[in-house]
């Protein structure tokens, strides 16, 4: 699961050596992944031997590690999806008592340099949301007492590969100008633009429209919360999988 540079989770929270095999097909993913479906973290984890840290301030990065880990993934750090061999990104989503997306999600790093990043159908940000398996994560209480809601395998209707589309072609036109800095927040019905930095005092260098090389921090892809909230809206069991 490819996740915001700007969190991590500490060796506390990293899975043990005992790993699953990698599921074969998309429907033994879905079994696990349902086998998951209203379960406690806590209890996931004492399975797989993962110790609950008591919050996520400093271990943001857990929660996914450890849906990763019980669904025997493997993908961590990778550009393109969590399950390649499936083509399958896996997404855990924190959401409120109503089932909405409490924050943007993360998709990947913002191309800056002034390069040509190519068409839509190429693009990074295609490749990890061509097919996504959405792990809800419900609750409000420590890490441990949070819970799994039904799990969703999405792949982008046509109107919302339209708007990723529409999204993708501007940011590419801005960063091809170096103006990637312009990207306001009325830019995008999908796709938003945030900084990424783990650290206040990270930097990336950069062209800008004059060709000169400006210091900047990097910024990350991330899908919008109205964006998500559409589709964990398409499983009516979300939040009542049992």
């Amino acid at each position: 699961m490819a996740r915001d540079p700007g969190t991590r989770s500490s060796d506390l929270g990293r899975p043990g050596p005992a790993r699953l095999p990698l599921p074969r097909s998309e429907v033994e993913l879905l079994q696990r992944a349902d086998a998951l479906a209203g379960r406690r973290l806590a209890d996931i984890a004492a399975e797989h031997g993962v110790v609950v840290p008591p919050d996520l301030r400093h271990h943001k990065g857990w929660v996914g590690d450890l849906i990763e880990t019980a669904l025997g993934a493997r993908g961590a750090g990778r550009a393109g999806p969590d399950l390649p061999e499936l083509g399958i990104e896996i997404k855990s989503i924190p959401v409120n008592q109503r089932g909405r997306p409490r924050q943007s999600t993360w998709v990947c790093s913002t191309p800056m340099g002034g390069s040509d990043l190519g068409p839509w159908s190429g693009s990074p940000v295609r490749a990890k949301l061509r097919r996504v398996l959405w792990m809800a994560i419900a609750g409000d209480g420590p890490p441990g007492e949070r819970w799994i809601g039904a799990p969703i395998l999405w792949s982008p209707t046509a109107a919302q590969e339209e708007l990723l589309a529409t999204d993708w072609e501007v940011l590419a036109e801005l960063v091809s100008e170096g103006l990637v800095w312009q990207w306001k927040a009325q830019h995008g019905k999908a796709l938003q633009i945030r900084p990424k930095a783990a650290r206040g005092d990270d930097w990336v260098w950069v062209i800008d429209q004059e060709a000169e090389w400006v210091r900047t921090v990097p910024l990350g892809l991330y899908l919008r919360a109205s964006f998500t909230a559409r589709v964990l809206a398409t499983e009516p069991r979300l939040l009542t999988p049992r």
